[in-house]
């Protein structure tokens, strides 16, 4: 069962929230009292997932969120208004009053990390497609004397530019020589 750290001004949301996620068995849940105190367990404790309210005893979930570890993860629970104010968009959001089944969604969302995992997924070019690029910068250096960094500049501009994919303008560079 993973471990969250809990973290609300209100002790009776702490004990509601910890009774649902450990009642179905999906966390085991470390009450919290204060940001330092999220922090503390954070990094003793070793938990990545923090569910929190908008706001805590000494600071807010957002400067809470700029404080901890690289690959950490966020819940806030929260009045809608209070909500709108966070502009971190990898904090996770749930508005409240919320349905126990809606909390449950949240923090499997959050536990699984799905979220982080597409918005940081960055895609990966084939040996093929990097041999293409790295052929047609060659051919910028060579013809136009460009530096391999003016030449990689230019392929990504060109690229924006026309709307392509930078392995697209490379291949249509090399065809326009003769090279591909």
């Amino acid at each position: 069962m993973e471990e969250v750290a809990l973290a609300f001004e209100s002790e009776k949301t702490c004990a509601h929230i910890r009774e649902i996620l450990e009642g179905t068995g999906m966390a085991s849940c470390l009450l919290c009292h204060s940001g330092a105190e999220v922090k503390r367990v954070v990094d003793i404790q070793g938990i990545s997932t923090v569910i929190c309210g908008c706001k805590l005893r000494d600071l807010d979930a957002e400067s809470l969120f700029v404080d901890l570890p690289t690959g950490c993860s966020m819940l806030v629970v929260g009045k809608r208004p209070m909500l709108d104010v966070i502009e971190n968009e990898e904090i996770i959001k749930l508005a409240a009053p919320a349905s126990r089944d809606d909390l449950l969604s949240a923090v499997r969302l959050l536990l699984r990390g799905e979220r982080r995992v597409k918005r940081n997924a960055i895609p990966v070019r084939s040996a093929e497609e990097k041999i293409c690029i790295e052929r047609a910068k060659e051919l910028l250096i060579s013809r136009y004397g460009m530096s391999e960094g003016q030449a990689h500049r230019f392929l990504q501009k060109k690229s924006m530019d026309s709307g392509v994919k930078m392995l697209h303008t490379a291949q249509m560079i090399l065809e326009e020589s003769g090279r591909f």
